[in-house]
């Protein structure tokens, strides 16, 4: 029986071999491979769970090594690894054919705690040809998320034992029904009223706008005072949103088991995740690191959404970081000669005041700022990336406006949108992308652009005269168009219209907007 373990770092990881030989000397317990402290002290968590689980543990001096030597070990999920290649240790050859990934932390009393990184474990081990794996109860519905892995569950460590030594599964991995499989039908979560888009009354520049970004997977900026309604409506944002793919799931899965934050007992992520990080954010937790490279905020958003409200007060540098993964959908991490590439393919928003007092703009109020503070204040974000976000929308709505009763009032869609509704177009414009280019018309390359987003001349000759005019350049031209390209799959209209290409214009150029602050 060959077993294997997994010491996670940054995105990939690599699968360990954990080897035993028993040798005579004095007796002890001498481990190799450069494991860290964690790892080190499972020698004694080790030898206590093996005694108090009714075995004897060896007399002769163990050697264990976990190989590749050249490889840093890290954390407790190589403590029923050690234990179970020291117990069958003297097992006849005749069994040495299987190899087995085991993963789980031991108690002293021999029961078995979950670890985190089981699905990143698993999926690595199933692309290298192993077919079971041994892992706590608790990390079960994780490990059974990927296809081809026998899942063997145990809750102590005597369990383990016998498992691997009768080779019987006692759960199959399952995960066809895990997991809805890749359809056309789109499937949505649940509405929650308390986050339903009916109650964004009096803004419907700014509702259309995130139905816009919903449908195409496109960047958004918000600014206007405060209590306008900005981060109310962003926060709703997720609703719009249908459930992840399984392939989509896989890597989110992958990022959270990594970073320890799947929720227990749970098998894939469906929702899409939706990071709010607070403005005193480092460097190091949005775009990842530490001495294992972790995942920071951007590639726990990854095939999500990274909410930054209040986007002003976060540090230049921070804000700075977002403009390659934005650009590319992967962040690559350097640390001690190894390095790692997280996948962080996400969608940016962004709500901030439109001065550092928040008054800027509004009719009915003072702007108490300097000119030299308000351009400052607007400095922080730089022109590259704010030219990376396609839409752009200011929210100055009146507060009488929510005092407005829908039912009395004739043009109800001027006023508000359901989710329900809201959906009905976005569902639309997901489906005609998926089957046209396999991708959202976000992430279209210049190429895709020219070849799936033609114009006819009026539409070319009008994109002209708004290029000279706002002084475009080449890519807030394409996001042009690409805005015009899913207002036009929200229509299932084949071509692009003009009317799409000026709605899409005056989005991107800030239509009735603060035009300085761009």
């Amino acid at each position: 029986m060959h077993i294997v373990s997994f010491s996670p770092f940054g995105y990939e990881g690599n699968i360990v071999s954990v080897e035993v030989d028993l040798r005579r000397g004095i007796p002890a317990v001498d481990l190799v491979g450069l494991a860290d402290n964690a790892v080190k002290e499972a020698r004694e968590r080790m030898r206590s769970a093996i005694i108090n689980s009714g075995f004897e543990f060896p007399k002769e001096r163990v050697l264990i090594s976990l190989s590749p030597a050249d490889l840093k070990k890290e954390g407790a999920g190589f403590d029923l690894a050690m234990a179970l290649a020291v117990l069958i240790n003297p097992i006849e050859d005749n069994l040495l054919k299987t190899t087995v990934l085991v993963m789980g932390e031991l108690e002293l009393s021999g029961k078995l705690r979950p670890v985190r990184g089981v699905h990143a474990a698993v999926s690595t081990a199933v692309s290298l040809g192993i077919k079971t794996c041994i892992v706590c109860s608790e990390n079960a519905p994780e490990a059974s998320g990927i296809k081809g892995m026998n899942v063997i569950s145990c809750n102590t460590l005597r369990e383990a034992y016998e498992s691997i030594i009768c080779l019987q599964e006692k759960s199959l991995n399952k995960n066809e029904d895990s997991f809805p499989q890749d359809n056309d039908e789109l499937e949505f979560s649940p509405i929650d009223l308390s986050q339903d888009f009916s109650l964004i009354k009096g803004m419907p520049f700014l509702v259309r706008g995130l139905q816009i970004a919903a449908s195409g997977g496109h960047n958004v900026i918000t600014y206007g005072p405060p209590g306008c309604g900005k981060t109310l409506a962003m926060q709703r944002f997720s609703s719009l949103l249908p459930y992840l793919s399984n392939e989509e799931s896989q890597s989110v899965t992958r990022i959270y088991s990594l970073a320890g934050l799947l929720p227990p007992k749970s098998s894939l992520i469906k929702t899409r995740p939706f990071r709010m990080p607070h403005q005193s954010a480092s460097l190091e937790g949005m775009i990842g690191g530490g001495i294992n490279c972790r995942p920071g905020e951007i590639s726990l958003a990854h095939n999500g959404i990274l909410f930054l409200d209040e986007a002003a007060e976060f540090r230049s540098s921070v804000l700075q970081s977002l403009r390659v993964p934005l650009e590319s959908g992967k962040v690559t991490l350097s640390r001690a000669g190894r390095h790692t590439v997280f996948p962080a393919q996400f969608q940016l928003l962004i709500a901030t005041n439109p001065c550092p007092c928040g008054n800027f703009g509004s009719d009915n109020k003072i702007c108490v700022c300097s000119a030299h503070s308000v351009e400052q204040y607007w400095k922080k974000f730089s022109g590259p990336l704010l030219d990376r976000i396609d839409i752009r929308i200011p929210v100055f709505s009146s507060s009488k406006d929510l005092l407005t009763d829908d039912k009395t009032d004739l043009s109800t869609e001027k006023k508000s949108f359901s989710t329900e509704f809201l959906r009905q177009d976005i569902a639309t414009a997901i489906k005609v992308q998926k089957s046209r280019q396999g991708k959202l018309n976000a992430y279209l390359n210049p190429e895709e652009i020219n070849y799936f987003c033609k114009l006819d001349s009026e539409c070319t000759d009008y994109l002209n005269e708004q290029i000279e005019k706002n002084d475009f350049s080449a890519r807030a031209t394409h996001s042009c168009i690409k805005l015009a390209r899913t207002i036009a799959d929200m229509k299932e209209s084949y071509n692009i219209e003009l009317q799409d290409l000026k709605e899409a214009v005056s989005y991107r150029k800030n239509e009735g907007g603060i035009n300085y602050c761009f």
